[in-house]
């Protein structure tokens, strides 16, 4: 079994083993533990190699996990410390649950463990940068499990919920958030998966956003899915927080007029460096709010 299939912890069980060993390794006067990272590569499990990484946005009360990383270099986490033992990320992020597959809200610490790997860990393009901000502890998140892994997510600011800990205002109709799909489960669409079920779990909801700015490769999973789903075109909206009619813009009028073509082009062109995609399946949506 894996760290997710094993029984549930809570916010402060981990953070009460975390600072436990993390003691227990900055007293230890024995030789070094090593953590097998690969069939070439170890790394030596001090306490210079461990670090906490916090889990939520909002860290009151605070919720972390321990972070093993190789000697100077700190963002290049290899193991998580879960359940007692060092485990590797790929280990993480599996399950040997047959029951989890497709998209399943996330409900669980360890879940939210996995959605914070996704977005902070596996997904980070180099040493400085991260696709997303930390999550807030209670998003709304889906994870996506496709043949025992965990291969993405999406999070929805639900209707009435705050549009930060800073603001007292509310968002005015459900939004898309965030999607990620890591990059070797890409082009196997996905992303179009994600946003078919983030609109049908609001069915009765006349009007829906997605979160400003969408990327060229979100741009392309909303185009195809509109091109297929001609029904929701005066449904889906790019929205600014909190959402009002001022702050909406129509995603397929705006395809439409070709106000998105910077995306297209980007998209079409390898050369661009961007992350696009064909038809935006390997959707990587970076919005703030």
């Amino acid at each position: 079994m894996y760290p997710v299939d094993l029984p549930a912890v809570d916010e402060t069980d981990l953070r009460s083993a975390s600072e436990q060993y993390l003691s227990s390794l900055e007293s230890r006067h024995r030789d070094n533990e090593w953590f097998q990272s690969s069939q070439t590569s170890k790394v030596a499990i001090t306490a210079n190699n461990v670090r906490r990484l916090q889990v939520f946005e909002d860290d009151q009360p605070e919720c972390t996990v321990l972070g093993l990383h190789p000697a100077g270099h700190p963002t290049q986490v290899v193991a998580l410390y879960l359940h007692g033992k060092w485990w590797c990320v790929d280990d993480v992020l599996r399950t040997s649950s047959k029951s989890r597959s497709g998209l399943l809200s996330v409900q669980t610490i360890m879940e939210r463990v996995i959605v914070f790997i996704l977005s902070q860990v596996v997904e980070r393009p180099s040493q400085e940068e991260v696709l997303f901000s930390l999550h807030p502890r209670t998003e709304s998140c889906k994870l996506l499990w496709r043949d025992g892994q965990a291969v993405g997510f999406y999070t929805v600011k639900h209707k009435g919920s705050l549009c930060g800990s800073w603001s007292g205002r509310g968002y005015l109709l459900p939004v898309l958030d965030t999607v990620l799909v890591r990059r070797s489960w890409r082009r196997r669409g996905f992303g179009l998966q994600m946003l078919d079920d983030f609109c049908s779990s609001f069915s009765r909801e006349e009007v829906l956003g997605v979160s400003t700015p969408l990327s060229p490769s979100m741009v392309a999973v909303c185009r195809r899915f509109l091109q297929l789903h001609k029904e929701h075109g005066e449904r889906l909206y790019e929205v600014e927080a909190p959402g009002g009619w001022t702050q909406r813009r129509n995603i397929w009028l705006n395809i439409q007029l070709g106000r998105y073509s910077s995306c297209v082009n980007e998209e079409s062109n390898p050369a661009s460096g961007r992350t696009a995609r064909n038809e935006g399946d390997d959707s990587s949506q970076k919005m703030q709010t």
